[in-house]
């Protein structure tokens, strides 16, 4: 045995001696005594009831003064007390005889000496005033009372002729001239200790004498108004300013509505309508109402049935995921090829969030991007032709008519969009989708030209099938 593990037998034996306590209980067996004072000595983390809180503070009885029978009963009746005749009355003037019973139900089938015990009640700066019945509003908790009805979805702005009608009618409606007194407000109508508290700490009834008498000293205010509007000479410049801020300018009756947003814009604006929408073509025959492909017009000179009759198919889809600092942003990346089926391709490559937009992208670029494929008899193409992208080697063959398409399904798709009948291909090295379309489409694109190979020598090309079989060749 080396030194290094004696000493460390050692200290560890002096510890576990030390920890245990001198009156400790015997454990059952020996190993499950020192299996649990290694744990209590060395766990690195705390005791789970050490690190528990509770949700709510403690609040002992004691300091609630809930230590007997008598206490208990007198802090019922002092934060649960019953309702009293008057506050039934008040009640019964709210209320109606349905309610008034479910109220008296509740209070009878609930024990207030539960409340007491075990009940909670909160004592932090931001509680509610009040904890029975929820009669008091209070705009800071409650929500606002709605008193207006829901804007109308069918209303529209107005034009000119609405406009004028509807100015000619506040005019006759305005009140003429501005009194020169001072109006009172709601709390000129209560006594004066109620005067400098909120509304919604005055009594119920205090409120409510307060409220007749306030609307009934509106109606004379109103009635005198009426009355000296004969002396008056025309609208105020506060009430021009209420027209301008208040008065809607929709076929609404300028009803107000409880919400705050204002209505969005109808389909049909006067004075911007058939200014802002695309252009549209009358020749495409309502084929292209979105506009997608009038810029693929102006670039092709294709109509648009053209553009919607040539072939396009999708060869090529793969994830991709780049790494940034906010993290892996994935996006999708496709191929699309396009031909009309006589001697014509395109390749189109896009890469977007969306994968269907990838696509539209990628068709619009193949279409784009067509060009012509020299064919041989117009079924397939001139002699041997290879092509390398990457580490991809394709290899292209022409055959006799009727052999048809021995390729990959890649190709096989690239030729029926070519107009490629009779064709084989093979792949020397790596068959990568993507290096495959593109070194397939790169072969297409670079056959060897046998009219500009005879010109180059200063020779006639003469098709011989076509000479000794009187152009019966297919």
């Amino acid at each position: 045995m080396s030194a290094a593990r004696f000493v460390a037998r050692s200290f560890l034996s002096r510890r576990l001696a030390a920890a245990v306590p001198a009156a400790a209980p015997a454990a059952s067996t020996p190993a499950a005594s020192t299996c649990q004072q290694q744990q209590s000595q060395f766990h690195s983390s705390a005791h789970l009831e050490a690190r528990r809180r509770s949700r709510f503070k403690s609040v002992r009885a004691v300091e609630m003064g809930l230590t007997s029978d008598e206490k208990i009963e007198s802090f019922t009746k002092k934060k649960f007390a019953e309702y009293t005749e008057d506050e039934k009355a008040a009640l019964a003037h709210n209320y109606p005889a349905e309610h008034m019973e479910a109220i008296e139900a509740a209070e009878a089938a609930i024990d207030p000496k539960d409340l007491t015990i075990q009940g909670r009640l909160r004592i932090d700066p931001y509680r509610m005033p009040y904890i029975d019945d929820f009669s008091e509003i209070q705009p800071i908790i409650d929500k606002r009372a709605r008193r207006s009805a829901p804007p109308s979805h069918k209303a529209r702005f107005m034009d000119v002729d609405e406009f004028t009608q509807d100015l000619i009618n506040w005019a006759d409606e305005i009140r003429r001239g501005e009194p020169t007194h001072k109006m009172k407000k709601l709390k000129d109508f209560v006594p004066e200790e109620f005067q400098k508290k909120p509304e919604g700490q005055w009594p119920k009834d205090v409120r409510d004498e307060a409220f007749t008498n306030f609307w009934a000293y509106l109606k004379e205010q109103k009635d005198a108004d009426a009355k000296a509007a004969a002396n008056a000479t025309g609208p105020t410049d506060g009430d021009i300013l209420s027209y301008i801020l208040e008065r809607s300018s929709m076929t609404d009756n300028n009803l107000q509505a409880n919400s705050s947003l204002a209505p969005a814009l109808p389909d049909k604006v006067p004075g911007v309508e058939g200014r802002y929408r695309n252009a549209v073509d009358p020749a495409d025959d309502g084929l292209d109402d979105k506009g997608q492909f009038q810029e693929l017009k102006k670039r092709t000179g294709m109509s648009v049935r053209q553009i919607l009759n040539l072939k396009t198919k999708l060869l090529v889809r793969r994830r991709v995921v780049n790494q940034t600092r906010l993290g892996k942003i994935a996006s999708a990346s496709v191929m699309v090829i396009a031909g009309n089926g006589d001697g014509w391709l395109g390749l189109g490559m896009a890469k977007s969030v969306e994968p269907q937009i990838a696509q539209e992208k990628a068709t619009l670029m193949a279409i784009q991007s067509m060009q012509p494929i020299p064919r041989y008899e117009n079924r397939t193409i001139y002699g041997e032709v290879t092509a390398k992208v990457s580490g991809t080697i394709v290899r292209l063959n022409s055959r006799p008519p009727g052999f048809g398409l021995r390729v990959s399904h890649r190709i096989f798709e690239m030729c029926r969009a070519a107009g490629i009948r009779d064709l084989s291909a093979k792949f020397l090295r790596s068959r990568n989708p993507m290096n495959t379309v593109k070194a397939t489409y790169q072969a297409l694109l670079s056959q060897p030209n046998p009219e500009q190979l005879a010109i180059g020598r200063g020779k006639k090309l003469v098709d011989v099938r076509k000479v000794y079989y009187g152009g019966s060749v297919h």
